[in-house]
């Protein structure tokens, strides 16, 4: 790897949210390191200081009970043997701080006959300072007797302590920082991969993915999130590619009709009675035209879901109402019976009553379109496991059961209804409704088998 490459790579490493979170933990673990060994530390000189004081206090006392001679020839013996495990020097002053017997060979400065643990440096004719940790009592007699105990083992221990934690807290922070890198560069890697997804994506190729894996971690969720977004993305891109070739499909017929019959009543000429029939010949088709392109701009607006703001607390049986006042002079102009059957306990649900109402005004007169005459027509308001449902059922020609998922599509017309005039955008505006209400469109067959009964289930 080149020079520039490497550093490169280490800033893009050191950068990466894995490295800066391994950096927090290190001083996190430093920090508690360094907590620890300062309790350690001062709580081992505590525990000397106190146990000193209570040996030299308990010695005192015990060397305080002897007689004058015995306790001249025990300190005179202290200092020639090795008997100084406990109390490392001894002294016998007289009132006047002259030495009488004992390993110390003058009176310490600063040291005070209080009965008190003092910490005095004492300096020896020959070689360097030591501290100690003595004590001065006055005896009976009016002589002074000095205790002292080194810090010598509690030195030794504050080495080792030292000592360990470096060996202890190197190779600990060494370790976990080359953890960190590690982790870090698993977490780069996998990062360049998802670039280099994204880059092919936006070149174009939207069926690449980002690598998810098993979604083992925040990384993989993401990355799984990301790709069932541009799955729901490439589906609506998909959607919208088809969306267009149907328009381009239904409009081609009624605008190339509209010019061939143009052009006849230009080149023909004739009375102006035929022109006007002509031009208003032209016309419907242009509102055909036109009734597409508002049906698909309205199912576009719906399925945008902006209308939620007009949601509100409805009773089903309301609309029913006002939709059967509307279609019931159509129906009986067809022939057609138009009935509802609504319960006497009212089924609310929450929505928007003017997209409602535009849903089952869509249903029946779809139901009404494809009933002959003498047929029937029932709208329906019930409550099923505690779920809202609303059915309208006809006796009409029916769907065949390969075709009920399909006409919910738009432009989607059945060979049964080629002869009925329509856009195919009906049912779809119903899916587009029904679908922003989080209800389901189920298609199923009329009762007795005649027919076709549509049902918005609410959940």
């Amino acid at each position: 790897m080149a020079p520039d490459s490497c550093c490169v790579f280490l800033t893009e490493l050191f950068r990466t949210a894995a490295f800066r979170l391994t950096l927090m933990a290190l001083a996190a673990m430093a920090g508690v390191m360094v907590m620890q060994f300062a309790l350690v530390y001062t709580q081992m000189e505590a525990v000397e200081s106190h146990r000193s004081t209570e040996l030299l206090r308990g010695e005192a006392k015990l060397l305080a009970e002897m007689t004058p001679e015995h306790l001249e020839y025990v300190i005179r013996k202290r200092a020639t043997d090795d008997m100084r495990l406990v109390i490392s020097s001894a002294g016998l002053f007289d009132p006047g701080h002259a030495l009488i017997t004992g390993d110390l060979r003058s009176w310490p400065r600063g040291l005070k006959a209080d009965g008190k643990p003092h910490n005095i440096e004492i300096y020896p004719e020959e070689g360097a300072a030591y501290p100690l940790r003595l004590l001065a009592v006055t005896l009976a007699d009016g002589n002074i007797l000095v205790l002292g105990r080194s810090f010598h083992l509690l030195a030794e221990q504050k080495l080792m302590l030292r000592h360990a934690t470096v060996l202890a807290a190197v190779p600990t922070l060494l370790f976990a920082l080359l953890l960190g890198m590690v982790l870090s560069h698993r977490a780069l890697s996998r990062v360049k991969d998802m670039h280099e997804a994204i880059d092919l994506i936006m070149a174009g190729d939207i069926h690449e993915r980002l690598p998810a894996g098993k979604e083992r971690d925040d990384l993989e969720r993401l990355a799984g999130s990301v790709n069932r977004m541009l799955d729901r993305l490439e589906s609506l891109m998909n959607g919208m590619r088809e969306v267009g070739n149907d328009i381009a499909h239904d409009l081609r017929t009624p605008l190339s009709r509209v010019r061939a019959k143009l052009e006849r009543a230009l080149s023909t000429g004739g009375p102006r009675d035929t022109l006007e029939g002509a031009v208003s010949r032209a016309v419907d088709d242009l509102d055909q035209c036109l009734a597409i392109i508002t049906a698909l701009l309205r199912i576009a607006e719906i399925e945008s879901s902006r209308r939620r703001a007009g949601f509100a607390s409805l009773n089903l049986a309301d609309l029913v109402a006002d939709v059967v006042d509307l279609y019931e002079p159509i129906a009986e102009t067809e022939g057609i019976h138009l009935v509802t059957q609504v319960g006497t306990t009212p089924v609310q649900i929450d929505g928007d009553r003017h997209l409602l109402i535009e849903l089952l005004a869509n249903l029946v007169d779809n139901a009404i379109k494809f009933t002959p005459e003498g047929g029937q027509v029932t709208v329906a308001v019930m409550r099923q496991a505690d779920k809202a449902v609303l059915a309208v059922t006809d006796t009409g020609i029916g769907i065949a059961q390969g075709e009920r998922e399909a006409v919910l599509t738009r432009f989607y017309r059945s060979d049964k209804s080629r002869h009925v005039p329509g856009s195919g955008l009906g049912l779809s505006l119903v899916s587009a409704i029904a679908h922003m209400h989080d209800a389901t469109v189920v298609v199923e067959e009329g009762a007795g088998g005649r027919g076709t009964c549509f049902r918005i289930i609410f959940q």
